[in-house]
């Protein structure tokens, strides 16, 4: 076995070094991306076909593996809390938000919070299509141990005020650390008032305004050689990602829950159409959205982190799209706790609707469908931008209409599967409210926008 797991790592190294070499022939970013992602997909595929998801083998090499793939992920985790604090802080120094915060902030989260509610449509329009029914499915010991693991996680579940008063920063420090789900949120808001406190200090004293600026770019420019230095990492990240996702994948359990996959996929489509749709009548080109926000987007379905992403999701909008770093980082912040459209939106729906005839209650009553939308979109705060943020989300949604929870652990084995389109959309949907909300407050740069010839490169 040990020489199974030497060759398997050698095989990783040897791809690692391909890709190495297409960086030094200054081969575009975007395509060792994608190149990247192509050899994740062969060698997943290859150590599955060679020795099965369950082998020893299997996960002996993944957790070799992992120190590149998760390791990458952490060390976007690491920069990201910082990346917030600052971004939020600097933009409060270039007087980008001073007049129009309260108007950014608003339109931000109606745009989140609006397209989780369309969201919740479309889930439950998915379900009913492809006519899902909990009760059909089979529960094998794991999925039983998951329902009961729901189930005990069931007490977590806290009031809707209790969950608006978890958005504030009693321990600011202890935030910084990414403790709680809502961490970020309480992040932006400790930024917040440190900018508004700077803003005192300008009109007060405008020769210690010009210290406390100074200070503050010194950071911001500190933190952002960080950011592009760890950005620099991301194809060999999503090579070691894609390659642990596919060697694990369970395919015979992906094919008897195919019909929830598939539904799945058919709502996370149709939502991301929307946000598209939403670009359209903005009055900018859905195709230059998609073009821009690509490798991003890869980026969040291998790695099924939305805080994970959140730095290229911020390079993203700033660089690409022409959002101003202010309204870039709010909604990249706020998405990654309020609103996610895949994780709080789609999926805790598709379940409701599919759970419900399990305690005779008919999924296609027009009130009960009314008390799904709404209760989704108002659980749609505090829920965490990392993998099985989704789970939470579910257990809120599922605990305030009484319907089971341990229902939900029959997905178990498809979970993976099915979180990696979860995220993606979960930060589209968040780019889309930046770049929308940059449109409307007429802040967005079109040029920026509109520029085809691709020279600002993530990294």
């Amino acid at each position: 076995m040990a020489i199974a797991i030497l060759l398997n790592v050698t095989i990783l190294i040897i791809f690692i070094f391909i890709l190495r070499y297409l960086s030094k022939k200054h081969v575009k970013f975007s395509n060792r991306v994608f190149a990247g992602l192509g050899l994740g997909i062969l060698l997943g595929v290859s150590l599955q076909l060679v020795y099965g998801s369950t082998s020893d083998e299997v996960s002996n090499t993944v957790l070799w593996y992992n120190i590149i793939g998760s390791g990458y992920v952490k060390l976007l985790q690491m920069v990201a809390m910082p990346l917030v604090f600052i971004s939020i802080l600097s933009a409060f120094t270039k007087l980008k938000l001073g007049t129009n915060l309260g108007k950014i902030a608003g339109l931000i989260l109606f745009i989140l919070i609006g397209t989780t509610a369309v969201s919740a449509v479309v889930g439950i329009f998915s379900s009913t299509i492809f006519n899902l029914d909990a009760s059909e499915l089979v529960q094998g010991e794991a999925e039983k141990e998951r329902g009961a693991s729901l189930e005990e996680r069931q007490n977590e579940v806290t009031s809707f005020p209790e969950q608006i008063l978890s958005l504030f920063p009693a321990n600011p420090f202890l935030d910084l650390t990414g403790a709680r789900p809502t961490s970020t949120i309480a992040v932006v808001i400790f930024a917040a008032f440190l900018g508004y406190s700077y803003l005192r200090i300008l009109r007060k004293d405008e020769e210690r305004s010009k210290t406390v600026k100074k200070g503050i770019e010194a950071i911001y420019s500190l933190v952002m050689g960080i950011v592009t230095i760890v950005l620099r990492l991301t194809p060999y990240g999503i090579l070691a990602i894609m390659a642990r996702t596919l060697a694990l994948s369970d395919f015979d359990a992906i094919y008897n829950l195919g019909k929830f996959i598939i539904a799945s996929y058919v709502a996370l489509t149709i939502v991301f159409v929307i946000h598209l749709l939403i670009i359209f009548l903005s009055g900018l080109s859905p195709i230059t959205y998609v073009k821009k926000t690509s490798e991003t987007l890869l980026f969040a379905f291998t790695s099924r982190s939305s805080a994970g992403t959140l730095p290229l999701n911020l390079k993203t909008q700033t660089d690409r799209l022409g959002v101003p770093e202010g309204i870039a980082n709010f909604s990249s912040s706020f998405g990654l706790s309020i609103g996610q459209n895949g994780c709080a939106g789609v999926y805790p729906a598709m379940l409701a609707i599919m759970i419900a005839p399990t305690v005779g209650q008919n999924p296609l009553e027009p009130m009960f469908i009314a008390t799904v939308i709404v209760i989704v979109a108002i659980s749609s705060f505090g829920v965490a931008g990392v993998g099985g943020g989704a789970t939470f989300a579910a257990i809120i949604v599922l605990s305030a209409l009484n319907l089971p929870v341990a229902l939900a652990g029959v997905l178990i084995s498809v979970e993976p599967l099915i979180d990696m389109g979860r995220t993606a959309v979960n930060v589209s949907g968040s780019m889309v409210s930046g770049v929308t909300t940059a449109r409307i407050t007429g802040e967005l740069d079109k040029d920026i926008y509109n520029n085809q010839d691709h020279s600002h490169e993530l990294s």
